[in-house]
């Protein structure tokens, strides 16, 4: 198990968590961006059930002491866990100085103008120093592009044509396809071959497609061999006693 860093120094000043809100209890979202944020969540935690992270939608991350937390709609911390008791209030939200890291990637989903994704979220993330900042603008409410990347390099970020994310070991893609049976586009994770992290639905699906197809093989196998038996007592050969 991957050990999780925390500060305890009594020499390193540590925020008050009883100060802090770690939630408002007013979340306001849409149908779409609630579905697209637990299709990104829900894969992966039923693909990469051998890995230690945390990943999250809506919850607070303190990155800087006297600012407030910014909330991600969705974000991805490597080699981290939840504390064990995660209604202890300095465990509520994702505090960088208690993970000793900020998530590797933050991700925005755009409703609307108002979020200035591209203005003063992309500056908060840079100096929280993000590795990536992915902006989905499936309406696209901020110009042409569908889907940004940005990449941390050195103290700044510089958007990539490159949607895999060298650090994390994830890409993401648009995909075409159904999910909880609505059809549209969709941002998902992805393998470096392109073959997207499934979910827990679709795990099932193919756990059950692959039951049928050596079911089927094995009733061609037996109807294969029933033949030949057959064929062979044709030509008065026993096969029972071959």
């Amino acid at each position: 198990m991957v050990q999780q860093v925390l500060i305890n120094d009594d020499d390193y000043y540590v925020p008050d968590a009883n100060q802090l809100v770690t939630e408002d209890d007013t979340p306001v979202d849409n149908f779409a961006s609630e579905k697209q944020q637990r299709l990104l969540v829900g894969s992966l935690y039923s693909s990469l059930q051998s890995q230690s992270f945390l990943a999250a939608a809506n919850v607070g991350v303190y990155h800087t002491d006297g600012q407030p937390a910014i909330v991600p709609d969705v974000f991805l911390s490597l080699d981290v866990q939840v504390p064990q008791n995660w209604w202890e209030k300095q465990n509520r939200c994702y505090m960088v100085w208690r993970f000793g890291k900020p998530p590797e990637v933050v991700l925005e989903i755009v409703s609307n103008k108002e979020g200035d994704e591209l203005g003063k979220k992309l500056k908060i993330y840079e100096q929280m120093r993000a590795s990536y900042y992915i902006v989905y603008d499936q309406n696209q409410q901020l110009g042409e592009k569908l889907l940004r990347v940005y990449e941390l390099r050195g103290r700044r970020y510089f958007e990539t044509s490159e949607n895999w994310l060298e650090q994390v070991g994830l890409g993401v893609t648009l995909w075409e396809g159904k999910f909880e049976d609505r059809q549209d586009t969709w941002l998902r994770w992805c393998y470096q071959d392109g073959n997207v992290l499934s979910t827990g639905d679709e795990r099932a699906e193919q756990e059950r497609q692959r039951a049928e197809q050596e079911r089927q093989r094995a009733e061609q196998a037996e109807q294969r061999t029933q033949l030949l038996a057959d064929r062979l007592r044709a030509m008065g050969v026993d096969p029972d006693n071959l």
